[in-house]
């Protein structure tokens, strides 16, 4: 008697199978729905599971844009915001240079006077400084910065003092150790 299904061939093609079990217990066979792993008659056809399965597919493709593009994860958000901030900064200041050096901020087109281009990057520039800056000053990055830089500290503390007891340092040669340690860090800086 033929089986009914696919081909076992299947299997050695690279096609891929629904990952659910039948109610005997022998795997399903069927083939799941495009970005899911299970058939639509074990829950690929309900709406959660077609939602998923497209924002798997949008993320599958993201990652493949950003791998082809060579972007690399932002480590630390707050110091990429601060970069950000800079380079907003200088894109200000480079149309400001612009700006300086013309002789007037029109000139007569066939269409009457027009603003000139430099005048409208500049304003653009300066609208980006302003939110980037409110972003900065609305989340507080200083103080979180210094909130980061004092538990890393906190934590370079605990470390010297579990070092000077695990050697058996104590008193007064513990306070010389600190204090070479404090000024080593402080001529780092």
């Amino acid at each position: 008697m033929a089986s009914i299904g696919p081909p076992e061939d299947d299997a050695s093609m690279g096609r891929r199978r629904c990952t659910a079990r039948r109610t005997d217990g022998n795997p399903c066979g069927n083939r799941p729905l495009k970005g899911q792993s299970v058939c639509k008659f074990h829950g690929g056809a309900a709406p959660q599971s077609k939602a998923a399965a497209v924002r798997r597919q949008v993320e599958a493709e993201a990652r493949q844009v950003l791998a082809e593009l060579g972007v690399s994860p932002v480590g630390d958000p707050l110091e990429a915001l601060l970069k950000l901030a800079g380079q907003v900064i200088a894109w200000q200041e480079a149309t400001a240079a612009l700006v300086n050096q013309l002789d007037s901020i029109r000139y007569q087109a066939g269409s009457g006077e027009q603003l000139r281009a430099e005048i409208v990057l500049y304003e653009r520039a300066m609208d980006r400084a302003i939110q980037v800056l409110s972003a900065i000053a609305r989340l507080g990055i200083d103080e979180r910065l210094v909130r980061v830089t004092e538990r890393q500290a906190d934590a370079l503390i605990g470390a010297l003092n579990a070092a000077l007891v695990a050697a058996g340092v104590d008193g007064e040669r513990a306070n010389e150790a600190r204090r070479a340690a404090a000024r080593h860090l402080r001529s780092v800086d």
